[in-house]
């Protein structure tokens, strides 16, 4: 039984008069995402009524987003704003720092050593930033005018958690499922404190979305058994929780960080790493252009697989973040020498 399903089944035992009042408040919640998949463990915990509005658009990358004008309404209306943290959606950073915001912003990543906004910039007006109705996403198939050398010359994914732009932990703590659920708490508590909440609505959709994710976690590790001997590439640490939580072989990591094009020195390694690897696969992200992958990657013997770490093609309902588990899982599967795309 899906989640969707569970959730309905609970509400069928709720009195109806309560129902209908609890409806009428939940329409006023208006909560902002910054991106997909916080937007799916929103969905996941919230009543179904709470209106809920994703910042980063398909194909846009939260590295390099800029923030539109008409976003700012939607922010200055939110009940609740949640995204990750200054590690990751740096073009929040200083407008949710500002005392419009400060209250109603809660960043999602609080492991030790995590960026956190910087309030001495409250008074900065992202506005100026932001003159065109338009996000400024820049793909990653044109050359920049640095590399990544000079900043990470012995850097190697194999460093714990640190990520590939910044001194703090991974910032891509939604594609770990054990990771996903605290912050699904988190969420449950946040909206919790809001007067036009149900509060045993929201727990009730926790209980039920945490025995749904233990589940589906349960049947991705039988599943990718066969691929942990695959050696896996990818473009930049988005991955890596994965891969952790799973226990999957990380191989190498292109580019140290997404908003840099890769150092000649860094992709001679991981050419090297790739020649040497077993069975290697390349896990592409749709935000980042293939084109430049097969490049740097001609005359080698090699697979490929696409991945989505921001989850746009995946329904924002109830269910959402099972099924981008399972997308992810889906995409590891494709590595396999029977299945693998060359």
């Amino acid at each position: 039984m899906s989640l969707s399903h569970i959730r309905r089944h609970l509400a069928l035992a709720l009195a109806a008069p309560f129902l209908l009042a609890s409806q009428a408040s939940q329409a006023e919640v208006q909560v902002v995402t910054s991106i997909k998949p916080l937007e799916l463990l929103v969905r996941a915990v919230a009543p179904e009524d709470v209106q809920v509005t994703t910042l980063v658009p398909p194909g846009a990358s939260p590295h390099t987003y800029t923030l539109r004008p008409s976003q700012r309404r939607a922010l200055s209306e939110a009940d609740a704003i949640f995204w990750i943290g200054p590690d990751m959606e740096t073009f929040l950073e200083r407008l949710l720092a500002g005392s419009d915001f400060r209250d109603r912003s809660h960043a999602l990543n609080t492991e030790p050593g995590a960026g956190h906004p910087h309030h001495d910039h409250a008074d900065h007006d992202e506005d100026a930033h932001a003159d065109d109705d338009h996000g400024h996403d820049h793909d990653h198939d044109h050359d920049h005018d640095h590399d990544e050398d000079a900043h990470a010359s012995e850097h190697d994914h194999d460093h714990g958690h640190h990520h590939d732009h910044g001194d703090g932990p991974d910032p891509h703590l939604w594609v770990d499922p054990a990771q996903a659920l605290k912050m699904a708490h988190q969420i449950r508590d946040v909206l919790a404190g809001l007067d036009k909440m149900d509060k045993a609505e929201l727990d009730r959709n926790l209980d039920a979305f945490e025995a749904a994710l233990t589940a589906k976690e349960q049947a991705i590790r039988e599943q990718m058994e066969p691929a942990k001997d695959i050696s896996l590439f990818a473009y930049h640490s988005a991955l890596t929780r994965f891969a952790e939580h799973y226990g999957l072989h990380l191989a190498g990591i292109l580019t140290l960080n997404p908003e840099l094009s890769p150092g000649a020195r860094h992709v001679q390694e991981v050419q090297e790493k790739l020649a040497k690897a077993n069975h290697p696969c390349l896990l592409t992200e749709p935000q980042f252009n293939r084109q430049w992958w097969l490049s740097i990657t001609e005359g080698l013997d090699l697979t490929f697989s696409t991945w989505d770490p921001l989850a746009i093609d995946i329904p924002a309902t109830p269910d959402g973040y099972l099924a981008f588990q399972q997308s992810i899982a889906d995409a590891v599967m494709q590595c396999l020498p029977e299945q693998a795309q060359h």
